[in-house]
């Protein structure tokens, strides 16, 4: 498990369980909330029916959008992003740089480290900018992989995938890192080989 994160200490909530069918019409983000070493992560604060999806579970954990220290954008899909916003302090990550405030510091998401428990990793297929955020937890490494799995249930040929041989890739590298996989618009699933390929 070389991609997985040094350290055990990060702590995990799903904010909002998302949802699609197809491509639309009707698409909800899974958000999620990632807590380690003081920092408070927000992976993909993406469509939702309202705002009240992402900041109602965020209160009931005692905390405010400016509490958000960093944001993890897994890709530039608008509906994984459309709420960025709601989080004006935090340091946004992608696949390439950190955006905060009106500074954007151009760094590579492959193996870059929020803190020792919190790792980045490049998992193109979905889309070319595609970047995992790996947890580490007492229970194991979870893996927010946006879209590189939509739901539980893949789909296993992902029809907007350009590259469906980096996205059977990139799944296996996850595979291989991970315990627990939090895809784009749906629940958790165990990482094993169940998991569509």
């Amino acid at each position: 498990m070389t991609d997985a994160p040094r350290g055990r200490s990060a702590a995990h909530v799903i904010l909002t369980t998302g949802y699609t069918l197809s491509t639309g019409p009707g698409v909800a983000a899974t958000v999620s909330y990632v807590a380690d070493a003081g920092r408070h992560v927000i992976v993909d604060p993406g469509m939702v029916a309202g705002r009240d999806r992402i900041l109602g579970p965020l209160a009931a954990l005692g905390l405010g959008p400016d509490d958000i220290t960093d944001v993890v954008l897994s890709h530039h899909h608008p509906d994984n992003t459309m709420n960025v916003g709601l989080f004006g302090n935090a340091r946004v990550h992608d696949h390439k740089a950190i955006y905060q405030a009106d500074q954007w510091t151009d760094r590579d998401a492959e193996g870059y480290e929020l803190t020792p428990s919190l790792r980045l990793i490049r998992t193109p297929g979905h889309s070319p900018e595609d970047i995992t955020l790996l947890a580490g937890t007492d229970a194991g490494v979870v893996a927010f992989v946006g879209d590189l799995w939509w739901r539980p249930d893949g789909p296993a040929e992902d029809p907007v995938a350009p590259d469906r041989d980096g996205l059977r890739a990139s799944r296996q590298r996850v595979l291989a890192a991970a315990d627990v996989i939090v895809p784009g618009h749906g629940g958790a699933f165990a990482a094993d080989a169940s998991a569509p390929l």
